[in-house]
């Protein structure tokens, strides 16, 4: 039989070990930045064509969790890494409401400005972009707040389109898919029978040649019904679960498993979840720090780091 003395012994351990699980948790997400690299050979990306992609997702820009010096922080870091292009894959606008201050999206879009590549940096807006502006979501269309921010510091915003790039006289496609949880189903707006504005077949019917596709894509479940006509998917929405211990995140949906919660899966084509930037619901974050995503495709084999 257990002691008082053992029991309250006991008890008082756990009682720090908790207390300091939770400051850690409370810390990593203003605190850690680190970097994840894929070095990937696709089937249907040619193996002598070497592009470096450098991924930001899920910034949430709100204070004290995401301020405007750690987004300049995450933009100083990108940009060291001199990639060929940079992608961003949505939610920039905060995704919680303990906060001391919602940055306006002219402040956090004033920053990311400052991205830098030789192909450009190019965006797609995520739910939560989409959920904050509630005009947008009362009168079920328009251009939410985020994409004219975006616009207006000079980084494109594709909504079910595409554009051709070229490196080195060697063309391939970006595309881009409109929010797939865009609108909520909210009584008190109106019905919804549809809460998307994606279109994955209009998003691939805009390419127009074979050169390669790279797809993005905020919310990863597309992926089931990606075609293997695209080399590869870049998404970003589920902070790898925001937590997670021995592999299981309690975050994540049933249904999904953890299949598509991060990192790379193979389906028919290559498929990239990045654990991103910021936090969602609660700033906690435990087991997935914060990270900015490097893929390098072309490479020999599939080297994660």
């Amino acid at each position: 039989m257990i002691s008082r003395r053992h029991f309250l012994r006991g008890f008082g351990g756990m009682t720090a070990a908790t207390a300091s699980t939770g400051a850690y948790g409370l810390s990593e997400p203003v605190v850690r930045l680190t970097l994840t690299r894929y070095d990937l050979s696709p089937r249907h990306w040619p193996s002598d064509f070497p592009l470096k992609i450098a991924a930001i997702a899920d910034i949430h820009a709100c204070d004290p969790w995401m301020s405007l010096d750690r987004i300049a922080e995450i933009v100083e870091r990108t940009n060291a890494l001199n990639p060929d292009i940079i992608v961003l894959l949505g939610d920039y606008v905060a995704g919680l409401r303990h906060v001391t201050r919602f940055i306006p999206a002219s402040e956090w879009a004033a920053v990311l400005k400052h991205l830098k590549a030789p192909l450009g940096v190019h965006a797609v807006l995520g739910n939560h972009d989409y959920w904050d502006d509630k005009t947008v979501q009362r009168l079920g269309q328009g251009t939410p707040v985020a994409r004219r921010a975006l616009e207006r510091a000079g980084i494109p915003v594709y909504e079910n389109d595409a554009v051709r790039l070229v490196k080195d006289g060697r063309p391939f496609w970006l595309a881009g898919l409109g929010d797939q949880l865009a609108y909520l189903p909210a009584r008190r707006y109106r019905e919804i029978r549809r809460i998307g504005v994606d279109d994955l077949n209009a998003t691939l019917a805009k390419v127009t040649d074979d050169a390669p596709v790279i797809l993005l894509a905020h919310e990863p479940d597309v992926a089931l019904r990606v075609p293997s006509r695209v080399a590869l998917q870049l998404s970003g929405h589920t902070h790898g679960g925001q937590i997670r211990l021995l592999g299981w995140s309690p975050a994540v949906p049933v249904k999904h498993g953890m299949r598509l919660a991060y990192g790379h899966i193979k389906l028919k084509c290559d498929v990239v979840v990045s654990g991103g930037l910021g936090c969602s619901i609660m700033p906690f974050r435990l087991g997935v720090p914060p990270e900015i995503v490097q893929v390098t495709l072309g490479a020999k084999g599939p080297v994660v780091s």
